[in-house]
């Protein structure tokens, strides 16, 4: 105020709080977040049915899956929703459990912040237990190799069990390794794992265990012509990238036919043309031809009497992938075709899955790529059978690729938070709070295990705590007796790298959330004159 004058800095309608409300509101949208998920954690995890508001429904317990369905307004609640997508595109599992620990670091360090612990005290001790979390996971972490399979496969299992697709996870953990394995390549001395050379085929219909692992690749298409055999062993395949048509010129031109006898060259030449094109595939031995682009009907024809498949229009990853699993190489220009470009397989052959025609192409000697057809009696089975499959994938890919594997069932959590109590005490001063804060948070992991479960929490808790006191570090819940059993003899398993992200993850968006004091939230545009409808005034 200046001689009574009101200074007005920020616009009218623009919402302002500040201090302990901001943070406390902040939180309060954090934890709700962590809440709405929380139910899903575990093999004993509740699924969620989501609708959006065309009426399509989707049914799942990923984490990732219901956070990006639901349409999330609050600024604190979308960094929420960022945990668990970079928990994701990172790891592909634990998207729940990072949700879930961010959710308890805020809450207990809203109980520090009611005993006047500055914010940034508590995210300086937060960021302390956080690296030590870390250095106390790689010390109880076991090393794997890619040869490991029944390992690799527990790994897979344990991504499974919490899903829907738990019912065929021996199935599905299998064919996970097998994919894996097929697609890893090592890289001056390390293994890497290319995702993208997976690719996942949904088609509904028949059961969950007609889902099968393809040693080469499906494609979305049928050949081009009936006459062309529907069968062909030890295929023999051009791979083009461009159109088997006669080519526009690239000027605006204008042909001038005066003669009906022109007309018939013209054509002739066209036909010529394209015989010409199918020719050159003849001659370098080509049996099949996937073409990226179109293939005009002449073409088609031709091919058909030479007795070449041909598929046309087929999407550029899949010919990346398809020179990937069939050694061939991706043409151009049909003149630079010869038969060292062409990829081998044992047979490519169509076949009718549901009521599409799909190409197999099968049998590819050593394939850098691989198919997985995903089977299922519903169309919501089918994309969950999916979503369960590639969290599968990865953290088999992310135990392959690190080399290091941990135990779940909320037995690293407790052992961490047991040495961080130990490590707190030598800390000293207020950051103290912060870690042991930190500590008490992770216990957060096997309390919901065992809430989802049905099993008292409180009771677990105190015996998990025992059994690591007694230098159990493999000590963890079997929700499905309510015992304390070792994880690693159950085969509950899981890459290091899900618990760090898992940490990072949580330990960032906390902070982020702590350190603000202040939300400045701009007025919402409304509508321009007279179009108000019925809920648009603000809120």
């Amino acid at each position: 105020m200046m001689a009574g004058q009101p200074i007005l800095i920020l616009k009218e309608g623009t919402r302002r709080e500040t201090g302990k409300e901001a943070m406390k509101n902040n939180i309060a949208a954090a934890r709700a977040i962590a809440d709405a998920v929380r139910s899903t954690l575990g093999p004993r995890g509740m699924d969620k049915m989501l609708v959006d508001s065309l009426g399509d429904v989707v049914i799942t317990n990923d984490g990732v899956t219901i956070l990006k369905e639901i349409d999330v307004e609050h600024p604190a609640a979308k960094m929420m929703v960022e945990v668990a997508k970079t928990q994701d595109s990172e790891v592909g599992d634990g998207t729940t459990t990072a949700v879930v620990l961010a959710g308890e670091l805020l809450k207990n360090a809203e109980e520090l912040l009611e005993q006047n612990v500055h914010p940034t005290v508590i995210a300086a001790g937060y960021r302390h237990a956080a690296e030590k979390a870390k250095e106390i996971l790689d010390e109880i972490a076991k090393p794997i190799s890619i040869d490991d399979e029944e390992t690799l496969k527990k790994i897979a299992a344990t991504a499974l069990s919490s899903k829907s697709a738990s019912m065929a996870k021996e199935l599905l953990s299998e064919i996970a390794v097998k994919a894996v394995k097929k697609v890893a390549e090592n890289v001056d001395g390390r293994m890497v794992v290319d995702m993208d050379s997976i690719q996942i085929v949904k088609k509904q219909g028949g059961a969950i265990d007609d889902t099968e692992l393809i040693d080469g690749m499906i494609i979305d298409k049928e050949k081009v012509h009936p006459g062309m055999p529907g069968r062909v062993k030890d295929a023999k395949i051009a791979l083009i990238n461009m159109a088997l048509e006669v080519k526009k010129p690239e000027i605006d031109a204008n042909i001038q036919i005066k003669d009906p006898a022109m007309v018939r060259a013209f054509l002739d030449e066209e036909e010529k043309i394209l015989k010409g094109m199918v020719e050159k595939i003849k001659a370098s031995g080509a049996n099949v031809v996937l073409c990226q682009k179109g293939i005009d009907d002449m073409a088609q024809h031709f091919l058909a009497k030479e007795g070449i498949y041909a598929v046309r229009r087929v999407k550029k990853s899949d010919m990346e992938k398809l020179s990937k699993a069939t050694g061939g190489k991706i043409i151009t220009n049909l003149d630079d075709l010869t038969p060292e470009d062409l990829g081998h397989a044992e047979l490519v052959e169509q076949r009718k899955i549901g009521e599409d025609n799909m190409t197999f192409v099968i049998g590819c000697e050593n394939p850098k790529a691989v198919s997985i057809l995903v089977r299922g009696g519903t169309e919501h089975v089918v994309d969950e059978i999916e979503r369960s499959l590639k969290d599968a994938l990865h953290v088999v890919a992310k135990a392959v690729e690190d080399g290091k594997i941990t135990t779940g069932g909320g037995s690293s959590a407790v052992e961490i938070a047991l040495k961080l109590r130990d490590y707190a005490a030598s800390v000293g001063g207020r950051e103290q709070l912060a870690i042991e804060a930190f500590a008490d948070a992770l216990e957060i992991i096997p309390r919901t295990l065992a809430e989802n479960a049905g099993h008292d929490p409180i009771d677990m808790l105190i015996e998990l705590r025992k059994a690591h006191k007694d230098g159990n570090v493999y000590a963890g819940i079997n929700v499905y007796e309510g015992k304390i059993a070792d994880m690693m003899e159950l085969g509950v398993i899981e890459p290091i790298r899900v618990g760090k992200q898992a940490i990072d993850s949580a330990t960032d968006a906390a902070i982020m959330i702590l350190r603000i004091d202040d939300v400045i939230a701009a007025k919402g545009e409304s509508k321009k004159g007279g179009e108000k409808g019925p809920g648009s005034e603000e809120e």
